[in-house]
């Protein structure tokens, strides 16, 4: 087990988000940790809502409005922005040739050093797709500046596996006590998203687990991760 209370410095750090929201409840507290750091961040979000797949006009502006102003919160460059377009719910649909050139120009592009990508075993079909695409792009032969990568969690798609083999089971924990409140803050920004106890995606659940997190490694709050690689060199 690792337990992040000391700065680990990272570069440039990259999560990757099936969908706007994913970033914030599986390493929000993280990201803006990072960012005190000193790292580079690099935003990847997978898909989008449009009105061609039965979104309003307006639901799609409030979506890149939200977007926006998490990206200004999170300190995120407008560059370092990327926004994939595959259709959200749909990348079951998109073949992993394309899913995975597309990830790779990000990855080329942004030189990430540290990645943090949804978990293996996550519910939605968006969430796993995106894992196995992004598997494919830390390879260190051909993605050499790759030197650590990370699985979160997300509420409501995390803790409701079936399948125990692929339980989410985290041995590294970043102190995200000075960092909550901001998170939080910025997670209301999603306010179609967040919903009222016991519902998972609200501010107490979000508040609960970060603690959990915290009293399994000694923080008053953190996140919990699932360390799949790390070179160190």
């Amino acid at each position: 087990m690792v337990c992040e209370k000391e700065t680990m410095p990272m570069k440039s750090t990259l999560v990757i988000a099936p969908h706007p929201d994913d970033e914030l409840l599986g390493c929000g507290g993280t990201i803006l940790r990072r960012k005190n750091e000193g790292a580079t961040l690099g935003w990847m979000i997978m898909t989008k809502i449009s009105e061609d797949t039965g979104w309003s006009k307006n639901s799609v502006q409030e979506r890149k409005n939200e977007i926006e102003q998490v990206r200004k919160g999170l300190g995120i460059q407008p560059e370092h922005l990327f926004q994939l377009g595959f259709a959200t719910t749909r990348l079951d649909t998109i073949s992993m040739e394309d899913l995975i050139a597309e990830v790779s120009e990000v990855f080329h592009s942004f030189q990430p050093e540290e990645v943090l990508v949804p978990h293996r075993g996550d519910v939605h079909s968006d969430h796993r797709i995106t894992f196995e695409a992004v598997s494919a792009c830390t390879k260190w032969f051909r993605y050499p500046s790759v030197k650590r990568v990370l699985a979160y969690e997300t509420l409501s798609e995390t803790e409701f596996s079936l399948d125990s083999s692929k339980a989410f089971q985290p041995n590294v924990f970043v102190d995200i006590s000075q960092h909550l409140e901001q998170k939080l803050a910025l997670l209301r920004i999603y306010a179609s998203e967040i919903g009222e106890f016991p519902y998972p995606r609200s501010e107490v659940a979000v508040r609960a687990l970060a603690q959990f997190r915290g009293s399994s490694s000694g923080f008053e709050s953190a996140e919990g991760f699932e360390l799949l690689l790390e070179r160190n060199g």
